[in-house]
C-alpha cells in the first residue's frame, strides 16, 4: 500500500526570502539616510567639492605647472602660483554670481545675483517635485521628461491661442503644471497597481517624452515654427511670456516668484497638512502605514502627481520666462537632472531646496564670468556639482572626514548621560 506525502517547501526558501527582504531594508535605509540625512553632510559635501575644484584649478593653471618645473628648489614659488590660481578663480565665481565688487555702479554689482536667481527658478520648481517624491521614498528621476511634456503644453498655449493679457499666462502655466503631473502620474500608477519601480519607468518616459518632442518639432503643423526647416518652435506671444521683475537689463522674471510662491506651498503641504503626513508616513515605513490605515497605492500615486506638477512648473517658467524667442530639444537645459543634485543638497526640505537652487545658480552664473576672467575651463563647475553629489551619496565618508556624529548618536548619548547621572 502507497502512501502520498505532501510536498514540502525547499529548505533554503525561507533563508532566501529572508535575505531578500534584507538586502530591500538595507537598501531602504540608504536611501533614506542619503535623501533625509543632517545638514553636517550637505556642508561636507560642497566644502569637499570645492576642495577638489582647487586641485582640478590648480592643474589646469599656466603659472602652476610653469613654477612647478622647479620646486625643488623654490617650493614657495609653486605654492604661491596655486593660492593665487584658487583664489582669483573662485572670487570671479562670487564675482559672477553674486556681487560684482568691480563694478561702477550698484546696478551693474547687483546684477549678478538677478542672473543666479534666474537661473535658480527652473532648479527650485524642479528640485521640489523630487525632495516631495524623495519624503515619500520614492526616487523620481523623470524631471527631464515631466519637463519636456509641461513645456510642450505650456509653450503650445503660448505660441498658439490668442488669450487676454494675464489669462494668457495663467492658462499656460496650468496647462503646464497638469501636463508634469500627467507625465510623473503614469510613473506612479504603475508603481502604485502593478509594483513597476518608479526609477526604470521615469527612465523610459524621459527617453520618451525627449523622443515624442523632436517628433513634434520636426513635423511641420505640430510644434514646429511655420515656413522654418529648424526643429524649433515660434515665439512666445507677449500676454504669455512672464514679465521681467525690475528694469535696467536685470533678467530676473516672474517665475522667481512662481518658485517661492511653490516653496510655501510645499512647505505647508509637507509639515502642516494632512496628506504630507501620509506621504512622510508612507516614505518612513509602507507596512506600518498600511497598518494604520493609509492608502498605500492612492497615496504613491497623488506623491507623484503633486511631484510632476512641481518639476511642470520648471518646465512652464523656462518656456515662457526663459525661451521665449521658442525652444528645441535642449528646452531641459539639464535642469532636470541637476535637480536631483538640489533636492538632495537641500536634504528634500523646501527652505533646503531653495537655498540649494541658489546656490547651484550660482554656479551657473559664476562659471561663466570664471571662464572668462581666469580661463579655467567651466566644465570644472560641472565636475564640482557631480561631486556633491557623490559625496552626498556617502554619508558616513562625509562624516568621518569631518568627525560628524552618527544619526541618532547624539541623543542617544545624552540618554545615556542622563541614565548615568540618575
Amino acid at each position: 500500500m502507497s502512501t502520498t506525502e505532501a510536498p514540502q517547501p525547499a529548505q533554503g526558501a525561507p533563508a532566501a526570502t529572508e535575505k531578500v527582504e534584507n538586502a530591500d531594508s538595507r537598501w531602504t535605509k540608504a536611501f533614506r539616510e542619503i535623501v533625509s540625512g543632517s545638514w553636517g553632510v550637505s556642508i561636507g559635501a560642497v566644502i569637499l567639492a570645492l576642495v577638489a575644484g582647487s586641485i582640478m584649478i590648480i592643474a589646469t593653471d599656466e603659472g602652476v605647472r610653469s613654477t612647478s618645473s622647479y620646486f625643488f628648489s623654490r617650493p614657495g614659488d609653486m605654492l604661491e602660483a596655486a593660492w593665487a590660481a584658487i583664489r582669483d578663480a573662485y572670487l570671479a565665481l562670487f564675482r559672477g554670481g553674486v556681487w560684482n565688487y568691480k563694478a561702477d555702479n550698484l546696478t551693474d554689482a547687483i546684477k549678478p545675483l538677478t542672473v543666479t536667481l534666474k537661473y535658480a527658478t527652473p532648479l527650485i520648481g524642479a528640485g521640489l517635485g523630487l525632495a516631495v517624491g524623495f519624503r515619500a521614498g520614492l526616487f523620481n528621476i523623470g524631471g527631464q521628461g515631466q519637463m519636456i511634456l509641461a513645456a510642450i503644453g505650456a509653450g503650445w498655449i503660448g505660441f498658439k491661442l490668442d488669450l487676454p493679457a494675464g489669462v494668457h499666462l495663467v492658462v499656460a502655466v496650468l496647462v503646464g503644471l497638469a501636463m508634469g503631473a500627467l507625465w510623473a502620474g503614469i510613473a506612479g500608477a504603475l508603481k502604485a497597481f502593478t509594483g513597476a519601480h518608479e526609477v526604470i519607468t521615469t527612465i523610459m518616459l524621459n527617453h520618451t517624452a525627449y523622443y515624442l518632442l523632436f517628433f513634434l518639432l520636426a513635423t511641420p503643423g505640430l510644434l514646429q515654427a511655420p515656413g522654418s526647416s529648424n526643429p524649433k518652435t515660434p515665439a512666445m506671444k507677449e500676454t504669455a511670456v512672464m514679465p521681467v521683475l525690475f528694469q535696467g537689463g536685470f533678467p530676473i522674471h516672474l517665475g522667481f516668484v512662481f518658485a517661492l510662491v511653490a516653496v510655501a506651498i510645499t512647505w505647508w503641504l509637507l509639515e502642516r497638512s494632512r496628506i504630507g503626513f501620509t506621504f512622510k508616513a508612507v516614505g518612513e515605513n509602507p507596512s506600518a502605514a498600511r497598518v494604520a490605515g493609509i492608502d498605500v497605492p492612492r497615496t504613491t500615486l497623488y506623491v507623484m502627481l503633486v511631484s510632476g506638477a512641481l518639476v511642470g512648473l520648471a518646465g512652464a517658467t523656462q518656456v515662457l520666462g526663459t525661451s521665449v524667442t521658442g525652444f528645441s530639444t535642449d528646452v531641459d537645459a539639464g535642469i532636470g537632472f541637476d535637480a536631483i543634485t538640489v533636492a538632495l543638497l537641500g536634504r528634500s526640505s523646501p527652505l533646503g531646496v531653495l537655498g540649494a537652487g541658489i546656490l547651484f545658480g550660482a554656479f551657473k552664473a559664476g562659471g561663466a564670468t570664471m571662464q572668462a576672467a581666469e580661463t579655467i575651463p567651466i566644465e570644472i563647475v560641472t565636475v564640482i556639482q557631480s561631486l556633491i553629489v557623490l559625496f552626498i551619496a556617502a554619508p558616513p565618508l562625509v562624516r568621518a572626514i569631518f568627525r560628524l556624529p552618527a544619526p541618532g548618536a547624539t541623543k542617544s548619548s545624552r540618554r545615556a548621560r542622563k541614565e548615568v547621572a540618575a
